[in-house]
């Protein structure tokens, strides 16, 4: 019997070439490197910005466990309904109270392992929410009566804000990943008490683009600040995360590393 398992988290889902790039290697990858268990941020997965039932569903069909979400959560018609409903579709915990859905939950993983998950948003240069440092403290002291395992997603745009929660979770929680600024950053690592941190993992989308988005509107929209519509590019799809194998008894991380896989051609 094994003692460790292994966690893969997916970077923002961007559009229909991340969707489907995601449902071509996620069953490869699974296989290949042993995945239990599949953490995918779906926050642009439905037409580039927010999510809907149509988006997420190809995700999980293909095998994500859970789906996480950020700031653009609510930007479609019928997310009301489908997060009352799709317990595997989280939104941050620290939306202040009365707002539907959950921001964290209990699952069980392809091994038999119960993972905890908790979605957070950050403040710096985000929109108001409740404070995240207060939220981690409270959802995996209730996570942990449960399980060993629980791992954050956060998504911030801030590089220290990201930091500072990593460093104030460590010995509390097995990872904190990072999503939302597209580009994944070399920082991974084991912090000193056991806890798995990356700023940022990335984007699973159209490499050939401007985070997702086709370069000539985003290029042309700096030049003259006139509002553009920027829509998803679609060349050359990659999926960008990281694997972090965790201790099944301790809930301590034994190894992170970045994950960057390019799409086949006869998968486009």
């Amino acid at each position: 019997m094994t003692t460790s398992a292994r966690l893969l988290f997916v970077g923002d889902v961007v559009g229909k070439p991340g969707r489907h790039v995601f449902s071509s290697l996620y069953p490869l990858i699974k296989k290949r490197e042993g995945v239990d268990f599949c953490v995918v941020n779906a926050e642009n997965a439905a037409g580039g910005s927010g999510v809907n039932e149509k988006s997420i569903a190809p995700l999980l069909a293909a095998g994500a466990d859970v789906i996480t979400t950020g700031d653009h959560i609510w930007r479609n018609s019928g997310v009301m309904d489908l997060i009352k409903k799709e317990h595997r579709l989280l939104r941050p915990a620290n939306y202040p109270p009365g707002a539907p859905g959950k921001g964290s939950g209990l699952f069980w993983s392809s091994g038999g392992l119960r993972v905890g998950v908790i979605n957070l948003m950050g403040r710096v240069f985000m929109g108001p929410m409740d404070c995240p440092f207060r939220c981690l403290t409270e959802e995996a002291s209730r996570l942990r009566e449960q399980t060993r395992v629980v791992v954050v997603d956060f998504h911030a745009e801030a590089t220290s804000e990201k930091e500072a929660l990593g460093r104030f979770s460590d010995g509390r929680i097995t990872a904190v990943i990072g999503t939302h600024t597209h580009v994944p950053t070399a920082d991974e690592r084991i912090l000193p008490e056991g806890t798995a941190y990356i700023t940022d993992i990335g984007m699973t989308g159209s490499w050939d683009s401007i985070l997702g988005r086709e370069i000539k509107a985003v290029i042309h929209h700096f030049q003259t600040g006139i509002p553009q519509r920027f829509a998803v590019a679609r060349e050359n799809p990659v999926l960008q995360g990281v694997i972090v194998e965790v201790d099944k008894e301790t809930g301590r991380a034994l190894s992170i590393r970045r994950v960057f896989e390019t799409c086949p051609e006869e998968m486009e």
